[in-house]
């Protein structure tokens, strides 16, 4: 979660070898060099719009979800690029983390934080990491099921439309739902994988369970406020944006950057959608006059490619699969799924059961003859 407010984390280098300093030194490198390279991108599009060169077709003929569900189904649509946040998790049962009253920063108190966001900065977890690895335990993996809006995901990639997702999550539950690692882009970390935040064993990997139940505070792949983004996410948004010819922006605030910033990535023809329970992304009233800046435009004269469907995002997904004529194929396989994962769970609460009743030596109770009571009864 890098924001450009928070001052950058100085890494300890005590016990690095010449080798780890070299690679550290090319990795930092590559970020730099990725990072740059879409700077120049960004800034290539920027003056080309402002100075009024090339020009844009209209793409929707209405900026609505029916006219998005038209686009689609015109078969120019075949590299969409999804952007999630916390939102599109809170039906499963996770909080996202704004929300008035509701949020995961607004219900912080217990844990004695300076701030909320303290939870979530590198600095404060290496002082003090209980707080993280408290929240960490009652976030972690297997206690939910992937939501509407998750297997909506799914579909667009069986369909072969979708080129990537870029995930603010670190609830893995895109990965539960069906999406693999090449499928996604996991910008603030993921509990799928863990490792060590010290230099001295920065290559290892650990099980986050196995973490959380030892306390260990050193390990975890979370990307937490004061510290730079994947290399990955620079070096792939490259590629992904340039080629995507349907944005669409669900559950998000769009106010972290760098990840805020990917929605004026795409080229100017690329219809936007955002699915939110609120408007958000929109380019400053001031240089969206001058049309400077990839920000959202919802509502002026000028838009023509931005459609905000104010909704959950399951509702807005599943309004969408309806035009589209998924809604029922949608539906099938969230049932289904969710069914599966329950059929699992209790299979492996059962045997979990009869592992720890093997290991103390409590013997199962028989089962009830119910042949002999009958006979005795009559």
């Amino acid at each position: 979660m890098s924001d450009t407010s928070e001052f950058t984390e100085k890494e300890e280098k005590e016990d690095i070898t010449p080798e780890e300093e070299q690679g550290n030194q090319s990795e930092d490198s590559s970020e730099d060099e990725a990072s740059g390279a879409t700077e120049m991108d960004f800034l290539r599009n920027l003056f080309s719009s402002t100075l009024g060169l090339g020009s844009v077709e209209k793409v929707l003929d209405e900026l609505n979800l029916e006219g998005l569900a038209r686009y689609i189904q015109s078969g120019k649509c075949k590299n969409i690029v999804c952007m999630v946040g916390a939102g599109i998790s809170t039906s499963a049962g996770i909080p996202d983390f704004r929300s008035p009253g509701t949020g995961l920063y607004a219900n912080l108190q217990k844990y004695n934080l300076p701030y909320p966001e303290a939870i979530f900065q590198i600095d404060y977890f290496k002082k003090h990491p209980e707080p993280f690895f408290a929240l960490a335990r009652e976030l972690y993996p297997g206690q939910f099921k992937p939501t509407v809006c998750h297997y909506f995901m799914k579909m667009l990639k069986d369909k072969g439309l979708l080129r990537r997702c870029y995930s603010q999550n670190i609830d893995t539950l895109e990965r539960v739902a069906g999406l693999e690692g090449d499928d996604l882009i996991e910008a603030h970390g993921t509990f799928f994988t863990s490792h060590c935040v010290s230099f001295s064993c920065r290559k290892d990997s650990h099980s986050m369970s196995s973490l959380l139940n030892q306390s260990l505070s050193t390990y975890l792949y979370i990307v937490f406020f004061g510290e730079s983004l994947p290399v990955r996410f620079f070096t792939s948004m490259k590629m992904d944006f340039p080629q995507c010819d349907l944005l669409i922006i669900m559950g998000t605030s769009l106010q972290v950057q760098p990840f805020a910033g990917l929605v004026g990535r795409v080229s100017k023809s690329c219809p936007r959608l955002l699915i939110n329970m609120e408007k958000a992304g929109q380019a400053d009233p001031f240089f969206g006059v001058l049309d400077f800046g990839g920000g959202m435009d919802f509502d002026s004269e000028k838009a023509y490619r931005d459609v905000a469907h104010i909704s959950t995002c399951d509702e807005g997904c599943l309004a969408l699969a309806d035009l589209l004529g998924w809604k029922g194929e949608l539906e099938e396989l969230v049932n289904s799924e969710h069914s599966r994962i329950e059929a699992e769970d209790q299979q492996e609460k059962a045997s979990g059961a009869a592992g720890a009743a093997a290991e103390t030596g409590t013997p199962r109770s028989a089962p009830e003859d119910k042949t002999t009571d009958q006979q005795t009864n009559d």
